[in-house]
């Protein structure tokens, strides 16, 4: 399994975890299939920052309704751990929606993941999209 995903925005997302070490940043993969197109920054409104992360429902609601007008679709998120491991977290799976795309950046690398079933979460190969 492969998300396409061009190394400026994985390197985006890796500057923003870099710059936020107490909190967890979080935000919204756009795109077709699995081809992310842009990635949108999103503000993290969860009540503990630093263990956890909520994308700004406005966000979400922009992000759905662009979407419906022929923009690109949601399908993921991604988020920091700043003071763990790029691997999904027992709070991740509790939120998890099933075939949903995660990228996870900690311990300065970013991982991707594919929602499924159950919280679990499936790795995910991430390949150069040049797409920016």
């Amino acid at each position: 399994m492969r998300l396409a995903i061009s190394s400026l925005l994985v390197e985006e997302m890796r500057r923003a975890a870099t710059a936020s070490p107490d909190a967890e940043i979080c935000g919204l993969l756009l795109g077709r299939g699995a081809v992310v197109e842009t990635v949108l920054p999103c503000v993290n409104v969860a009540t503990d920052r630093r263990i956890a992360f909520e994308i700004d429902p406005a966000a979400l609601i922009a992000a759905h309704r662009a979407a419906r007008q022929n923009g690109p679709a949601l399908i993921g998120h991604y988020h920091s751990h700043p003071t763990g491991h790029a691997v999904p977290s027992a709070c991740d799976a509790a939120v998890a929606e099933p075939g949903l795309y995660w990228i996870i950046v900690g311990d300065g690398e970013a991982r991707c993941w594919l929602a499924a079933d159950g919280g679990r979460f499936v790795p995910v190969d991430m390949v150069e999209a040049h797409n920016r």
